[in-house]
């Protein structure tokens, strides 16, 4: 049984953040403070105070961690009102792109700060976040960190900062990919005759079932894509358009690139 969890100070509460919130909340969350002029609050009663801006937080309020997951976007205006905690609290940041240099010097070097790149299964408790831990942060704050996380779901960590930029192109962004092959199955399903309500139906259902059959197998997923491809078979000849040249190996390696690409910019 989980531990319940202490106070926080949720800064930014969309839909990622009111996700974690509402996980919280399920572990026995302390009485919190959530940020925001309009967030996304989970139904139901829950432990928290909402305020709009950062100089309207309850004078005394304490909190064991302060979440930053506010778009990446905001950071520069939003970071400095946060400043008062820099010393007293592990701030977790969940902003894409933003590195722990660049949000320790705007919160002051004497921030803890942990930056972590979770995804939208979130929602159902079925994410996966890595995270990686800046100077001074010590081990009952990793530890914090790390439960905060586990309440969405899995959680790794890793030492090397500049491998969350990789891991934001691949996961992080990575359902909108899923989704979208969703989408394309869909779409080709009804151009071959599908009625559309089928078609819906057996494009999202191919999609969790392959992934839960991927989760609870030990093979790898080049040997389950091989279980399914029967030689001289329609999935065979499907793969081979697939396989093609400047398809699916290069179109998927040129994406998750100019991804990573992308939230090394978003540092700046």
């Amino acid at each position: 049984m989980s531990l319940p969890l202490p106070p926080v100070l949720l800064a930014g509460c969309g839909r990622m953040g009111g996700a974690m919130l509402a996980a919280w909340c399920e572990r026995g969350l302390a009485p919190s403070v959530v940020v925001d002029p309009a967030p996304r609050l989970p139904p139901g009663k829950i432990p928290v105070t909402v305020v709009p801006e950062a100089a309207a937080v309850p004078a005394g309020f304490a909190p064991a961690a302060v979440i930053l997951a506010v778009k990446p976007q905001q950071a520069a205006t939003v970071l400095p009102q946060f400043t008062p905690f820099a010393g007293k609290s592990v701030f977790l940041s969940i902003m894409a792109g933003r590195t722990i240099t660049g949000m320790r010097a705007a919160l002051g070097l004497s921030a803890a700060v942990v930056r972590a790149m979770p995804n939208t299964p979130a929602a159902i408790r079925a994410g996966t976040a890595v995270a990686c831990a800046g100077p001074g942060v010590d081990a009952d704050q990793r530890r914090l960190c790390d439960s905060l996380l586990a309440a969405v779901g899995q959680v790794a960590w890793v030492e090397e900062e500049g491998l969350l930029d990789a891991v934001t192109a691949l996961s992080g962004s990575g359902p909108a990919y899923v989704f979208l092959l969703a989408e394309l199955l869909e779409q080709a399903g009804v151009e071959q005759g599908l009625p559309a309500g089928l078609a819906r139906l057996l494009a999202r259902r191919t999609i969790s079932g392959a992934g839960a059959l991927l989760d609870a197998s030990s093979e790898d997923a080049a040997q389950l894509r091989a279980a399914v491809t029967s030689p001289g078979g329609t999935t065979e000849r499907a793969l081979a358009v697939l396989m093609e040249e400047h398809a699916w190996p290069e179109s998927v390696s040129r994406a998750l690139a100019a991804a990573t690409a992308r939230s090394r910019t978003l540092a700046g």
